[in-house]
C-alpha cells in the first residue's frame, strides 16, 4: 500500500520533493517531520527575496490536515515583514485546518519585532524545540525484513 503524508510510520514518499512531500532544502529553509511535528528551520536573512523558500516550506508544511509546525528561526540573521506576512498566512492556514504554527526563537530582537508589530499574543514564543520534535527524537527507523 502507498504511504501518505499523514502516515508519519511508513517510508517517506520520493519524488522531486523532500520527505513527507516537504519542499526541498535551500539556501534560507529546510523542513523535517520529527515525532508528530514538521519542523522548519529557517537560517540567513528573511527579506523580500527570500520569503517565498520561506512561504513554500509553510504551505507543504500546512496543507494536510491537523498540521502542527515549529518554525525554528533561532539561526535567523535577519527577518522582516515579507517573513511575518508569510507566517501570518501560514498560521491561518494551519487553523483553518485544525492545527497551530509556533515560533522558536531565542534572539531579543526578533521578540522585539514580534512585539512592535502586535504579533507577540499570536505567536508567543518558545525558547526551544519541545520534546519530539528534536532530530533524534523523529520516527524510528524500519528494521529490515
Amino acid at each position: 500500500m502507498p504511504s501518505t503524508p499523514d502516515d508519519r510510520t511508513a517510508d517517506p514518499p520520493e519524488g522531486p520533493t523532500g520527505e513527507w512531500g516537504l519542499p526541498p532544502a535551500n539556501p534560507y529553509v529546510h523542513s523535517r517531520v520529527s515525532g508528530p511535528f514538521t519542523v522548519i528551520e529557517v537560517s540567513g536573512e528573511i527579506d523580500m527575496a527570500s520569503a517565498g523558500s520561506l512561504t513554500e516550506h509553510l504551505a507543504a508544511a500546512t496543507a494536510r490536515p491537523g498540521p502542527d509546525v515549529l518554525v525554528d528561526l533561532r539561526p535567523v540573521a535577519f527577518f522582516d515583514c515579507s517573513g511575518l506576512r508569510a507566517l501570518c498566512r501560514a498560521d491561518t492556514r494551519a487553523k483553518e485546518r485544525g492545527g497551530r504554527l509556533r515560533l522558536v526563537l531565542d534572539q531579543p530582537r526578533l521578540h522585539r519585532l514580534l512585539r512592535a508589530s502586535g504579533l507577540l499574543r499570536r505567536f508567543p514564543p518558545l525558547a526551544e524545540l519541545p520534546p519530539g520534535s528534536r532530530p533524534e527524537s523523529g520516527p524510528a527507523p524500519h528494521p529490515d525484513p
